[in-house]
């Protein structure tokens, strides 16, 4: 099953961007969970988690599995800043800032979670635009990942992303 994620939105006050997804995920809430909030699942649609401390205030070092356009990776370490399983998960990590991951069941009689998602950062328009993009990407591959596709991340590379980046910068 292939579900489109939707596209994010931002706000910017001075060079801090609030980035919001809202994702509508036909998966049940402890499925979600497993995949944004453990070091089993992490890797399977964004970042390897190692260390990663399942507490309030543990430590956390995100390793993304693919590269940038100029063939780099990312790595943020940081801190566990909320945890209240199985419903909020959040990171605060170099270069993204705080990554937040907000969970709910969806209503009765559809099922599935509710994923309310923000990324708090500091940076330029080019960043912005980067993790806009960057972030719906990765969100494409969570729903991949949930239905039983995990990221082959050899075979990654910079196109969808440019697509996205492109689209973001256009307003879509």
């Amino acid at each position: 099953m292939e579900i489109p994620s939707p596209y994010g939105a931002s706000e910017t006050e001075g060079d801090t961007h609030t980035l919001r997804y809202e994702l509508s995920i036909p998966y049940p809430v402890e499925e979600v969970w497993a995949a944004v909030a453990t070091p089993e699942g992490l890797p399977t649609w964004l970042a390897a988690a190692e260390p990663f401390e399942q507490r309030p205030g543990g430590a956390i070092t995100l390793r993304w599995l693919n590269t940038g356009p100029q063939g780099q990776a990312t790595v943020a370490p940081g801190r566990v800043t909320a945890w209240e399983p199985p419903r909020v998960v959040e990171y605060t990590v170099e270069v993204h800032g705080r990554v937040r991951f907000e969970l709910e069941p969806g209503p009765l009689g559809v099922g599935g979670t509710l994923l309310h998602f923000s990324n708090e950062m500091a940076g330029d328009e080019d960043l912005r635009l980067d993790c806009l993009a960057g972030w719906h990407h990765h969100f494409e591959y969570l729903l991949q990942a949930l239905g039983g596709h995990p990221a082959d991340w050899s075979e990654w590379t910079p196109d969808r992303w440019q697509e996205l980046r492109d689209r973001y910068r256009k307003g879509r």
